[in-house]
């Protein structure tokens, strides 16, 4: 038969306290990336992600080695739903844009997660996915091995630097792509005028095409360096050879 406890035998708050369930890596990768999304990367700490668990880092050790591995997770996990085109050869300039723009976005949408990824070779399942498919491309398309893995190589290193510094611009001057819209208008007006102040025997070209300069927005300026890049790459094909 049950029996009630006595008052001096009542559970402690924290034996009474129902266990908690075991974290699991997704868990913590998730609150990882929620923190960046409020607060920004350099927030992110074994400790700090424990934190939202109510525990203490020790208890993360058992699933992510330290904060790098963690920082890895977090990048690998914004590359799990970039959509991977059905290669075709006759298109490979466009997939190989589409498949960039696609990673631009994914990492647009998770603050500066960005900077993760840089100098560093991301080995995770999902963004390997991502560079096999863009390198399969490449290879489809003709080039020689060795170079399609450089210009995989310099396509990423563009993406994630373009992609970090849009997120400093939301970081300095606003929460929104509209509010960063709105500073670039006015900076790049007072930028323009500025060079157009300039003294025209030491800045001839800056003073005469200040327009041009300061033109186009963030998102004009990443299409055209993407064009820039791939576009460049057709000149690093073999030539078919002429039919008889």
């Amino acid at each position: 038969m049950d029996i009630p406890l006595p008052p001096w035998r009542q559970p402690s708050p924290t034996r009474a306290r129902a266990a908690r369930p075991p974290l699991t890596r997704d868990q913590i990768v998730r609150a990882a990336l929620r923190i960046v999304a409020a607060e920004g990367l350099d927030a992110v700490s074994m400790r700090r992600v424990a934190a939202e668990f109510d525990t203490g880092a020790s208890s993360l050790y058992a699933h992510v080695a330290n904060k790098d591995e963690l920082y890895q997770l977090m990048f690998d996990e914004i590359c799990r739903d970039i959509p991977i085109p059905a290669p075709d050869p006759a298109r490979w300039q466009e997939q190989i844009k589409e498949l960039a723009r696609s990673g631009y976005e994914a990492m647009v949408r998770h603050g500066d997660v960005a900077k993760a990824a840089m100098a560093q070779i991301p080995t995770g399942p999902h963004a390997m996915r991502v560079s096999d498919a863009m390198f399969g491309l490449l290879l489809g398309a003709g080039m020689d091995p060795t170079k399609a893995g450089w210009a995989l190589d310099r396509i990423f290193l563009y993406i994630v630097a373009d992609a970090y510094e849009n997120s400093l611009y939301l970081q300095r001057f606003g929460d929104s792509p509209e509010r960063v819209h709105e500073y670039f208008v006015e900076f790049t007006g007072q930028l323009r005028d500025y060079y157009e102040s300039l003294p025209a025997s030491h800045y001839p070209h800056l003073r005469a095409h200040g327009e041009a300069l300061t033109s186009g927005d963030g998102r004009q300026r990443f299409e055209f360096g993407l064009d820039m890049l791939v576009d460049g790459l057709a000149r690093l094909i073999p030539a078919a050879p002429a039919s008889e």
